[in-house]
């Protein structure tokens, strides 16, 4: 790894995070109930999308929910197959197109020995085929991310185990191909591998050109700054990691490219230095702004979280009227409610106004 970053942010942080009127509640937590690390997908109308998430931290799927109105409200539970309650941690779900043409939504999860595993909808949601073992490599995450490439497949990537290292919350991240749409993978490589530190928990952003990969990478040691690679070749290969900004540190990142060029990046507020530290926050930037070792234009405090560090596993979608929807889980409130699944809805030109821009 090439240290190169330092732990103080120069940008300002705007704070939409006490504008309730923006936010929903997806699944409201209860004393008796943690609602936890929800994803998201839009679909192609523009307006419906899809919520998945888990019952306590990293506890047993099941869980989903639709909005047809861009996440102003939402459904209740909707019907899964049974055989979802038998996988956990932090199902992941994603819209892909298989070779033929076919497109699904397919939901990625664990099950409780380690394997990837997978559930697949082709009627945009209505139902949902069982879980099944999608891939013999034990994770310690689903999928975390996948990239469509420029031959069709897909390169989906996550975080394992580092083999025969002592430290039994060791990790490297992962990759693997798949030629089917998602239904299954090939075998599984190490895309990064640091001893002594911990990557984890990639997002894969594509150039504005789409000749390039760019992953995103948690650090899960905290001694440095969250990480990033390239790959000039499809992830063939990747460049030697770097430290991002602390403006950029942070836990689960997931991207949009906005119509302007602009990247906004969500995520778990992780810097030491940061005013939304341990909240759920995002960042404002350029692609270039990250691979110029810049700290980007300026930061958001989304959310505010009652409950420490423990938020930010994130869904973000872009509407077509340029609504972002950010949707993560956390202590919403004071007091004996566990957590809950909430979105926020806000547009660039409200955030940049607020930074001055």
């Amino acid at each position: 790894m090439i240290p190169a970053a330092g732990k103080d942010i120069a940008i300002p942080t705007v704070d939409i995070s006490r504008e309730t009127d923006r936010q929903r509640v997806v699944a409201a937590g209860t004393e008796e109930v943690y609602q936890g690390h929800p994803t998201t997908v839009l679909l192609p109308d523009g307006k419906t999308i899809f919520c998945v998430w888990t019952y306590n931290h990293g506890g047993a799927c099941g869980p989903l929910a639709r909005s047809t109105d861009g996440g102003l409200t939402w459904s209740g539970l909707l019907p899964v197959h049974p055989s979802w309650t038998e996988t956990v941690n932090c199902p992941a779900i994603y819209r892909l197109a298989a070779p033929d043409g076919q497109v699904r939504l397919v939901v990625y999860a664990m099950t409780r020995e380690g394997e990837v595993c997978r559930s697949f909808s082709g009627d945009d949601g209505a139902t949902w085929s069982p879980m099944q073992s999608c891939g013999p490599t034990k994770v310690v995450m689903p999928l975390c991310t996948i990239a469509r490439l420029a031959d069709g497949r897909h390169l989906g990537m996550t975080n394992a185990r580092r083999p025969n290292d002592p430290d039994p919350r060791s990790n490297n991240v992962i990759q693997s191909i798949s030629e089917d749409g998602g239904l299954t993978w090939g075998e599984f490589r190490i895309a990064c591998d640091l001893p002594g530190l911990k990557p984890c928990e990639p997002c894969l952003v594509r150039s504005p050109d789409g000749r390039q990969l760019l992953c995103l990478m948690r650090q899960n040691t905290r001694e440095f700054n969250s990480m990033w690679m390239l790959s000039d070749d499809e992830g063939e290969s990747w460049s030697e990691a770097r430290e991002l900004p602390a403006a950029l540190t942070g836990d689960r990142h997931t991207a949009r490219q906005l119509p302007d060029g602009r990247l906004l990046v969500v995520f778990r507020d992780m810097a030491e230095r940061s005013p939304s530290r341990n909240h759920f926050a995002g960042w404002v930037g350029t692609y270039d702004d990250i691979l110029a070792g810049r700290e980007g234009q300026y930061r958001i405090k989304l959310l505010h979280n009652h409950a420490g560090w423990d938020t930010g596993y994130p869904g973000l979608e872009l509407l077509p009227d340029g609504t972002l929807v950010a949707t993560t889980y956390l202590k919403y409130h004071p007091g004996p409610a566990q957590h809950s699944v909430v979105c926020t809805r806000f547009t660039l030109t409200e955030t940049d106004a607020l930074a001055g821009r």
